[in-house]
């Protein structure tokens, strides 16, 4: 059994469907900034007022600070190289040595 091609197709398929969820999530989702158009037809009917300018005040001060943020991509980053390594230790392993006839 010639293993190569296996992980050739197993690569393939996972392009394939990475291919297929990148295009659903770009063309099923709708545009972030979609609005109607106010000249179109959901213009308003009598002339618009000048809106009061509203003073947002922040309730809830939180999230997470950029270092932590940094922190976590960076171990992120850490062990998948780690696990790259080891999975190709392991696939080179695992593979037949063909030793010529002299």
């Amino acid at each position: 059994m010639n293993r190569i091609r296996h992980i050739r197709h197993i690569r393939r398929i996972a392009a394939v469907l990475g291919g297929l969820a990148a295009a659903l999530a770009a063309f099923g989702a709708p545009p972030a900034f979609a609005r109607p158009d106010p000249d179109g037809a959901y213009a308003p009917a009598a002339p618009a007022q000048i809106p009061v300018p509203v003073q947002v005040r922040t309730i809830v001060a939180g999230g997470m600070p950029g270092w932590q943020i940094t922190l976590i991509a960076v171990g992120a980053a850490l062990a998948a190289a780690a696990i790259a390594v080891l999975l190709d230790r392991a696939l080179t392993a695992r593979r037949h040595v063909i030793q010529k006839a002299a």
